[in-house]
Order: structure tokens, then sequence, then C-alpha cells
């Protein structure tokens, strides 16, 4: 579908400039480095706080 190939292309694009900006200088770029930049980027910690905040609130 049209959004997939969107979404797929943006994180594309966003891998390819992270690559570079991370493991510049042959940088061996490990899964934490790798996510890191991933939740930065797809995950801000602003978002990740209020989920926090949402779990804590949470009543059965």
């Amino acid at each position: 579908t049209l959004e997939a190939y969107v979404l797929r292309e943006e994180a594309n694009h966003w891998w390819k400039n992270a690559k570079q900006r991370i493991g510049a200088g042959g940088v061996v770029i490990t899964w934490e480095m790798f996510k890191r930049e991933f939740l930065i980027k797809y995950f801000p910690a602003d978002v990740r706080n209020r989920k926090v905040v949402e779990l804590m609130e949470l009543k059965q």
C-alpha cells in the first residue's frame, strides 16, 4: 500500500542518515546505539514519560 511505502521510505531515509552520524569513523553500531537513536526519533522522552504516568495511573 501507499502508506507502507511512505513509512518504509521515511524509515530508510532516517536510518541512512543515522548510520552515517553514529557510525562515523568506522564505529561498530551496537543494538543499544541503534535503540537510543530510534527512541529519540520515534518515541521521544516526553511521550515515554506520559506513557509511564498513564501506566501508573491505571486502575483495575
